[in-house]
């Protein structure tokens, strides 16, 4: 059996909005109004009673005593190459072969930064008697804690 509730009920709303007026605090607008002229008069004016969009802002500063103060480091940078001469197509063809590469190690590393010196200077008699060169280039003349410095360096590509 199933019983069907038959009592009326009455609920009484005591928001402001149910008066006729809208209670727009409620709605928060992020400064979506207002023409240029008008957010740039703002800008150079503040009004305290007028927010300021920050929302999907990060903060670059932080405040002291009314004042703020601007951290450099966490503005944002956009690093944009050069492209100009650049020969490949901004697009990949879904046709283009698959390339396969084999892991890069320190041999391959060796071999490409420092085999054609070596074969260089041994070519033109630059070695002394013990196999090491007589005019080493700046690479050659740093020690293994520079070399682990330099490497640990930003943009070395190394994680």
């Amino acid at each position: 059996m199933s019983f069907i509730n038959l009592i009326c009920k009455r609920y009484i709303s005591t928001t402001s909005a149910r008066y006729g007026k809208r209670n727009f605090k409620k709605f928060p607008i992020y400064n979506k109004r207002g023409s240029r002229i008008f957010k740039k008069q703002q800008a150079e004016n503040p009004d305290p009673d007028v927010p300021i969009h920050t929302r999907g802002v990060r903060e670059i500063g932080y405040k002291v005593d009314g004042k703020f103060v601007e951290i450099p480091e966490k503005i944002p940078q956009l690093v944009v190459p050069d492209l100009t001469g650049f020969k490949l197509k901004p697009y990949v063809s879904y046709r283009a072969p698959e390339v396969t590469q084999s892991k890069f190690t320190a041999e391959d590393l060796f071999n490409v930064v420092y085999a054609p010196k070596i074969v260089k200077d041994f070519k033109e008699g630059k070695l002394d008697s013990n196999g090491q060169p007589l005019e080493p280039s700046e690479d050659e003349k740093m020690t293994a804690e520079e070399a682990k410095i330099k490497a640990k360096q930003t943009g070395t590509d190394i994680f």
